[in-house]
């Protein structure tokens, strides 16, 4: 065993001081070193050994694997000074150059940036972020906002029912669906707690609409403010700060009376048309102006049904489509494009 041994170092000896890379040197590391390698099968010839040689040939076997580990250090070592000495006597790196240009780099999608953007602008007024399911009960989204069972504002919503079979906990009559607005979410907030209340509710929401201007599904963006002494003014004046905030400061806001059954009174914004500049156009029917959405104080069955009394508190909400906005603020005059993920589209919208 000894003789082959010293063969076996001998060609180590020879053959790895050749290794001109560091590729090569780990090539024979596997090959001299590796669990199939060739000192391993001598190892598993040490039962043939006589037992007073074994101490003697397991030593030698130990400084064996330590001679050819160094020999290969050594080899990977010379391999990676030469490569550096390669790289430095090849042509000089110009640092003034200009740099290469990157891969193009995603981008945030139009509505998206549209929320992070309103989310933001009232977040600066002071308002926080409210969330809440998107299956909610019939009772949440419609009965607590003056909406009973039969009201012709429920045909407005055109509504998505889910199948409730086999869910227990679901009373009669309150049957689970998917959202139609952000307003569930209000009315979860004033339950769980007392006024002064400021909430901004983003998400998405469902209703049977298909068409240039509407989807099943689009996102939605409300606003409430709840405590003592609130008034329209404060409405207008929130909305007001916010349009300019999101469309810039020569957008004009014009309100018109309009009914919601969970606010009274109630109104239609409108706000100055982000195609014409306000000069009248096709898209606006010549009047200058947009509508973006609706809003008014607080209905006060509203405020009865979680428990506040509206003798001593008063509100204003308000909701509109994020998509729509996000149409109005990049021109666009098809809602379903942010929708059909053409990047020729979303790069520029």
């Amino acid at each position: 065993m000894l003789a082959a041994l010293e063969a076996l170092l001998a060609a180590a000896r020879l053959e790895i001081p050749q290794a001109g890379d560091r590729e090569a040197a780990e090539a024979l590391r596997v090959r001299y070193l590796g669990r199939k390698g060739e000192l391993q099968a001598l190892l598993r010839g040490m039962g043939s050994v006589p037992a007073p040689e074994r101490p003697a040939a397991g030593a030698a076997v130990n400084a064996a694997r330590d001679e050819i580990e160094a020999l290969i250090r050594e080899a990977i070592a010379r391999g990676e000074r030469a490569a550096l000495e390669r790289e430095l006597r090849g042509a000089p790196l110009d640092v003034t150059l200009p740099g290469r240009r990157l891969a193009p780099r995603g981008r945030r999608h139009p509505v998206s940036q549209a929320q992070d953007d309103i989310v933001e602008i009232f977040a600066r007024m002071g308002y926080e972020v409210a969330e809440g399911p998107e299956v909610e009960l019939d009772y949440y989204n419609f009965e607590a906002l003056n909406m009973p069972a039969g009201h012709p504002a429920r045909d407005m919503q055109d509504t998505f029912y889910v199948e409730a079979k086999g869910r227990e906990g679901i009373a009669p009559g309150n049957p689970p669906l998917l959202r139609t607005h952000t307003s569930p979410v209000q009315v979860r907030s004033m339950l769980a707690r007392q006024p002064p209340l400021r909430i901004c509710s983003p998400g998405r929401v469902y209703r049977r609409d298909d068409d240039p201007t509407h989807s099943p599904m689009f996102h939605q963006v409300e606003l409430l403010c709840v405590d003592r002494g609130i008034s329209f003014a404060h409405l207008q004046g929130t909305l007001e700060a916010f349009i300019q905030a999101f469309f810039g400061k020569g957008f004009q806001t014009r309100f018109r009376p309009s009914y919601f059954p969970f606010v009274e009174p109630g109104a239609e914004v409108d706000i100055t048309c982000t195609l014409c500049g306000g000069k009248g156009c096709r898209t606006c029917k010549g009047t200058g102006f947009l509508e973006v959405l609706g809003a008014g104080m607080v209905h006060p069955k509203v405020l009865a049904a979680v428990g506040y009394d509206p003798e001593e508190l008063s509100g204003f909400a308000f909701g509109a489509g994020i998509d729509r906005l996000a149409m109005l603020r990049s021109g666009v005059d098809d809602l379903r494009l942010f929708f059909e993920n053409d990047l020729r589209f979303l790069e520029t919208a």
